[in-house]
């Protein structure tokens, strides 16, 4: 009895055990199919927002050209709510890298920033180096290097329809003001604002701090996106890139191929002074002052300041641009863009006469247009801008006591460029590819005489250095889309009696992600 009961005990035990084993497997197999569960759960969501989130504009590549509104993700690099239309072929590998970067939300960076969902920050810079003619040493030739810029592109997704972009440069290797630093850069928020968007048709943008949607340079100005070192000239002073201000507005599809941006802003100025010489008032301070727009340097220096309620003028001006890949005609993409301030004098603008100088208005038109040969190579690039202001009488440039940066009823510029595209197969894992170019640009900053205190009986004297021409020819080459090095030599020719004795030969890296 006493070993058939130490049996019956032992297979007791046995079966409890088994028991409690069978218990803790089905709490673990629970555990792991909550686990799983939740994960699926959290793929579902991420897949839901994939799906209703707006597409990312592509990053304004020369080859898939983007819509207006949507934030220039790499003029630039933000991501966009606006849909990419991909129907042009231009500038496959520029283009590449640009879709790559819309394609997600967020446009630059692949990846989200650790320990932040939502977050992402992408990046694009550019290196200059060669040789220059410095028309302050008689055209001497003189070597020289810029760290040109570097970029941070940092975006937020808050919700599923609310998306943060800011873009944060530093140019000229940074801000430095120690005398080992010698050269004092800058660093510079340029994009900051808020995209709330309602459907493809309607993108509200919050107040902040944008670029002036006017010419496909001052939005989509990243160095993978043009051929040359430098900037297409047009860019830099009739489009004074990069033109941002405070502003609002918003943007969207009209039908396929076709959208449209609109901008409220602080107006431009007619001030390219620094800050001592701004008033506490709010006006320009007595003793003279520098113009905002000239002769020489049409708008370079017309923008308004973006801090600390320092801009001079209450006016507010408005911009409006359309862009268009029409589906009839493969591979073609352009834009059109007008910019309008009724009054881009200061308050308490004065002339060297101490006159006080009346109101002024601004109006800028500007077209452009992209061209990819579908099947083929060949690549081709126009655009021209205009500016008439409206009194220009009241200009500063033409009230300075200076006769070489007159400026007279208007300022126009245009230029035409063609590329050619060739594989170079592969090198170092990936496909390379080469574009020479060549660029033609004519400009003139002093078209007309009007009425002012700075000439020979008050009448604009215009000297010839606003009459200009560039020839640019060069190369680049593209070893991955998000990656370029360039060559090129640029002529620049003038009405003046000495010319520019500007010429340039430029070597460049560039890259985007």
């Amino acid at each position: 009895m006493l070993s058939v009961s130490s049996v019956a005990v032992r297979a007791a035990d046995a079966g409890s055990s088994q028991a409690d084993q069978a218990a803790v497997t089905n709490q673990l197999l629970m555990q792991k199919l909550e686990a799983m569960e939740k994960r699926m759960r959290t793929l579902e969501s991420e897949l839901r927002q994939r799906k209703q989130q707006p597409p990312a504009t592509a990053q304004a590549a020369p080859a898939t050209p983007p819509q207006s509104g949507g934030p220039r993700a790499v003029n630039g690099a933000k991501p966009t709510a606006t849909p990419l239309q991909p129907t042009d072929a231009m500038a496959k590998a520029v283009a590449d890298t640009a879709s790559d970067k819309k394609n997600d939300l967020f446009g630059a960076g692949a990846n989200p920033v650790p320990g932040i969902p939502g977050m992402k920050i992408g990046m694009y810079g550019e290196v200059k180096f060669g040789s220059v003619q410095n028309p302050n040493a008689n055209g001497q030739w003189q070597n020289g290097f810029d760290m040109a810029r570097l970029v941070l592109l940092p975006t937020y997704q808050v919700t599923d329809n609310i998306v943060f972009n800011a873009e944060i440069e530093f140019e000229h290797a940074g801000a430095g003001f120690d005398n080992d630093d010698k050269l004092h850069g800058t660093a510079e928020i340029e994009q900051a604002f808020f995209d709330l968007r309602v459907n493809d048709h309607f993108t509200l943008r919050s107040p902040g701090v944008d670029l002036v949607p006017i010419s496909f340079n001052n939005l989509y100005h990243e160095p993978t996106l043009f051929y040359s070192v430098q900037r297409p000239e047009l860019a830099n002073g009739l489009i004074p890139t990069t033109w941002v201000a405070p502003s609002a507005g918003f943007y969207g599809k009209i039908v396929d191929g076709l959208n449209y941006q609109v901008q409220f802003s602080q107006s431009a100025e007619d001030f390219g002074d620094d800050f001592d010489h701004r008033g506490a008032n709010g006006a320009p301070i007595p003793g003279g002052y520098a113009a905002g727009v000239t002769g020489l340097d049409a708008l370079a220096f017309a923008h308004a300041p973006l801090g600390d309620f320092t801009q001079m003028s209450n006016q507010i001006a408005f911009a409006g641009r359309l862009s268009y890949t029409p589906s009839f005609i493969p591979g073609f993409a352009g834009s059109s863009a007008v910019y309008y301030s009724p009054n881009i004098t200061p308050r308490g603008a004065y002339g060297d006469d101490g006159r006080l100088l009346g109101s002024n208005s601004m109006l800028i038109l500007d077209t452009e247009a992209r061209y990819r040969l579908p099947n083929t190579g060949l690549e081709l690039r126009a655009e021209y801008a205009y500016v008439r202001f409206g009194n220009p009488e009241n200009l500063r440039a033409n009230n300075d006591s200076l006769d070489d940066n007159n400026v007279g009823k208007d300022m126009f510029g245009y230029s035409g460029e063609i590329a050619y595209h060739i594989p170079m197969g592969n090198i170092l894992g990936s496909d390379w590819e080469a574009v020479p170019f060549y660029r033609y640009t004519h400009q003139n900053l002093q078209t007309g005489a009007v009425f002012g205190i700075d000439p020979v009986n008050g009448f604009n004297n215009p000297t010839g250095h606003g009459d200009t021409t560039f020839h640019d020819i060069g190369v680049a080459v593209f070893p991955n889309p998000s990656l370029v090095f360039k060559l090129n030599y640029t002529k620049i020719t003038d009405k003046s009696v000495t010319g520019p004795q500007n010429d340039q030969v430029l070597g460049g890296v560039g890259w985007l992600w």
